[in-house]
C-alpha cells in the first residue's frame, strides 16, 4: 500500500492557519534525582527520564528551537506513605528549579506539577485512607499547600496542581499569597479525566509495588468520561478560586470539553496530550499504520483548533521544528 506523504510546507501551513506559535508550546520533562544515567522508556519511545544535569542540556536545546516553557514532573528516589519528598526543599523538583533559574533566568518559564502520586506508596493523588478506601481531601490540601510554597521558594514561575482535590486552587493561592508569592501563577488541572491513557507515565513514575497490585482506581476524585457537565463545573470552580489558566487532559479525546470551556467562559485554557496518547501515535507509526509526521501535527492542530491557548505535549519539540516562529 502506498503511503500518503504530506510536505513540511503543508504541515507548517496547517499549524499556522490555527494561529499556533512556539511560545504556546510547553514541553513535559521527567526528572529523576537518583542516577546520572539516562533511562530510556520502552513504553514511551523517543523519551527518557533525565537527571538534573541532562535536563539542563535538554532545556538548552529546547530554547535553541524556540521553546521557552517546560513543565517538570519529578521522580524521587525515596517514597513514604504521605509523599514527604514532594515538599522537601532539597527534593528533585526544587533542586531542578533552582538550577534552571541559575542557568537560564527568565529565558525559560518553569511550570511544576503539584501532586503526591509519584511520591507516595499508594499511587493516589492524595493521602489515601485504607479504612475508607478513599483519599482524604482536607489533609491532602494541607500538603499541596506545602508543595506549592516549596516550589515557589525554589523560583518556579507557575505551579500546576493536578490532584483534583476540592478547593485545591483556592487553598494554594492563599498559601502562596500568605508567603509573599503573589506573582507565582496557578495553572490548574481542572478537568483531569479518569483514563487508562496515563498508564505509560505511571509505569515509569510510580512506586513499583503500586503497579503490581490490583488496578488503581481514582474514580472518586478524577472526572468520569460520562459526565461532561462535571468537567465544566470543575473548571468554573477553579476559575472562581483564582486559577490563571485551566488545563484539560487527556486532550485529544476531550476536545469537546476544551471547546465548550472556551466558548462558555472565554478563559485561558491549556490542553495536554498525555503519555498514552503519545504512545498510541508512536506505536501506530512504528507499525506503518499511520504517517507519523502527519499525525503529530494533526494531534496538536486539533487541540489548537478546539480553543487551547497553551499546548502541553511530548511532541512539542517536533512541532517546533516545523513552525516558523
Amino acid at each position: 500500500m502506498q503511503k500518503t506523504r504530506t510536505s513540511t510546507h503543508e504541515l507548517r501551513g496547517l499549524l499556522n492557519s490555527a494561529g499556533l506559535n512556539k511560545k504556546q508550546l510547553v514541553c513535559p520533562l521527567l526528572v529523576k534525582d537518583y542516577t546520572r544515567k539516562k533511562i530510556q522508556l520502552p513504553s514511551l519511545p523517543g523519551l527518557s527520564i533525565l537527571s538534573i544535569e541532562e535536563t539542563i542540556e535538554q532545556i538548552r536545546q529546547l530554547i535553541e528551537v524556540g521553546i521557552s516553557s517546560v513543565i517538570i514532573f519529578g521522580i524521587p528516589s525515596k517514597r513514604d506513605y504521605v509523599g514527604s519528598e514532594a515538599w522537601n526543599n532539597n527534593g528533585v523538583v526544587q533542586k531542578m528549579a533552582r538550577e534552571l533559574k541559575a542557568e537560564f533566568g527568565d529565558a525559560v518559564r518553569i511550570i511544576t506539577d503539584v501532586c503526591l502520586c509519584q511520591y507516595n506508596l499508594s499511587g493516589h493523588c492524595g493521602i489515601f485512607c485504607s479504612k475508607s478506601n478513599d483519599v482524604e481531601n482536607d489533609r491532602t490540601l494541607c500538603l499541596l499547600r506545602k508543595i506549592a510554597v516549596s516550589h515557589a521558594e525554589a523560583g518556579v514561575d507557575v505551579v500546576a496542581p493536578s490532584s483534583m482535590m476540592d478547593g485545591q486552587v483556592g487553598s494554594i493561592r492563599e498559601a502562596l499569597d500568605d508567603r509573599g508569592y503573589n506573582g507565582t501563577k496557578i495553572f490548574s488541572y481542572s478537568a483531569k479525566h479518569l483514563s487508562s491513557l496515563y498508564l505509560p507515565f505511571r509505569s515509569v513514575a510510580f512506586f513499583e509495588e503500586v503497579l503490581k497490585r490490583s488496578r488503581l482506581s481514582k474514580s472518586s476524585y478524577q472526572v468520569g468520561h460520562t459526565n461532561p457537565r462535571e468537567s465544566l463545573v470543575e473548571a468554573e470552580t477553579d476559575m472562581h478560586e483564582g486559577a490563571d489558566m485551566v488545563i484539560v487532559k487527556p486532550a485529544n479525546i476531550y476536545l469537546d470539553i476544551i471547546a465548550r470551556i472556551k466558548e462558555m467562559y472565554g478563559y485561558p485554557i491549556a490542553a495536554q496530550d498525555v503519555s498514552g496518547e503519545y504512545a498510541m501515535i508512536r506505536s501506530a507509526a512504528s507499525n506503518n499504520w499511520i504517517n507519523l509526521e502527519e499525525w503529530k501535527v494533526a494531534s496538536i492542530y486539533s487541540m489548537k483548533r478546539a480553543g487551547a491557548d497553551i499546548i502541553i505535549s511530548y511532541l512539542c519539540r517536533d512541532i517546533a521544528a516545523i513552525l516558523d516562529f
